[in-house]
């Protein structure tokens, strides 16, 4: 107990922020990520710190991936990244509607 309630005074609370996802939701559906965190907390459940780091690694990368989709990112960048490269040497040409050439629908 603090003796001084300073997330109290400023309505913020960054503990439910910290665990985001282990929190209530709106209209009692899950968060997008809990099954993955609820894995990575069952599977270092009553471990050491230490034995949980290298026995849950696989879990805590899936949760962590589903949290910051820095994965999905890079994908997408590799991608966009290949199609820029064939748009120069002419091997491909976007469709009309990707380059806003489309007429606009009602």
């Amino acid at each position: 107990m603090p003796f001084w309630g300073l997330q109290k005074q400023l309505g913020i609370d960054v503990d439910s922020w910290l665990v985001r996802q282990s929190m209530p939701q709106p209209h009692g559906h899950a968060a997008t990520c809990h099954a993955f965190e609820r894995e990575w907390v069952e599977c270092g459940h009553g471990l050491g710190q230490i034995r949980a780091r290298r026995e849950c690694q696989l879990e805590y990368e899936d949760f962590m991936e589903c949290m910051q989709r820095t994965k999905l990112a890079q994908r997408l960048r590799t991608i966009l990244e290949q199609r820029d490269k064939m748009i120069k040497e002419g091997k491909y040409t976007p469709p009309d509607y990707h380059m806003g050439k489309e007429e606009p629908r009602p």
